[in-house]
């Protein structure tokens, strides 16, 4: 008798399914994303070119500026008359001077022949201030407060005397420009005199803060030409021909007008 032969199965092991590698479900279409992804990058590159975009000015002001050519440097008679015509605001505007200065700090004190500016509070101290016409009277208690960089004066004039007191305020008033200088006439013996001066048209003048331009109002765009003229010549020589690089005038309201230096 034949031997059969028996196939003996073993069903202990067990074969695993073969995986099936998952691939990324697609939810938006490759042509879909790209046209995203484009206009993404233009509204990006639009919001960059608005930003450095300056803004327009209004339609006054553009009017007005089709009267001032741009590159030119006009004669300081013909810049005050130009200045005073277009300015084109509803009130009485002023005529501001704009000098761009050699150096940072420049400041002093000048007086108008044709008083222009705001009216200076002074503060007074020393033998005399209280019959100077000062707007304060200086003292003790008004020290305190400054030290405590209480400051509600424009200038302070003082005597000699009161300076060894006054010495200990320069960290307050120096950063300022507020500290009292024999060179602008600050401190003096004759206080009266000061107080005149400078309640008659006595103006300060000073660079912006760490930068190199002074503003000042020199006028009224409604104010004789010639007392303007006069008023930014004292300004112009006071200040010094050397530290002067360019001077532009304007209304408050309006484009501004070079001024050619030699002129005046």
């Amino acid at each position: 008798m034949g031997k059969t032969k028996t196939k003996i199965i073993d069903d202990s092991v067990v074969e695993e399914p073969k995986k099936v590698e998952e691939q990324p479900i697609e939810t938006e279409a490759p042509a879909k994303k790209e046209a995203k992804a484009d206009k993404e990058k233009v509204s990006k590159r639009a919001k960059k070119k608005a930003a450095a975009t300056p803004k327009t000015h209004g339609k006054n002001y553009m009017s007005a500026r089709e009267k001032v050519e741009r590159v030119k440097r006009y004669s300081l008679n013909e810049a005050v008359k130009l200045a005073q015509e277009v300015s084109y605001s509803k009130f009485k505007g002023t005529v501001e001077a704009h000098l761009n200065t050699s150096a940072k700090n420049v400041r002093g004190l000048v007086t108008l022949p044709f008083a222009a500016g705001k009216k200076l509070t002074v503060l007074a101290f020393g033998e005399g201030a209280d019959k100077s016409g000062a707007d304060i009277v200086g003292n003790d208690e008004v020290i305190t407060e400054i030290e405590k960089n209480k400051i509600n004066f424009d200038v302070l004039v003082t005597t000699p005397a009161w300076m060894p007191k006054l010495s200990k305020l320069a960290r307050v008033l120096g950063p300022k420009g507020l500290m009292p200088n024999p060179k602008n006439g600050t401190i003096t013996d004759n206080l009266a005199k000061a107080v005149a001066d400078l309640q008659a048209g006595k103006t300060e003048y000073k660079t912006e803060p760490n930068g190199q331009v002074i503003h000042l109002g020199v006028g009224k765009v409604d104010q004789n030409p010639e007392e303007i003229c006069a008023n930014i010549k004292a300004l112009y020589n006071t200040i010094g021909r050397s530290k002067v690089k360019k001077l532009t005038l304007s209304p408050s309201m309006g484009p501004g007008v070079k001024v050619d230096l030699a002129s005046i």
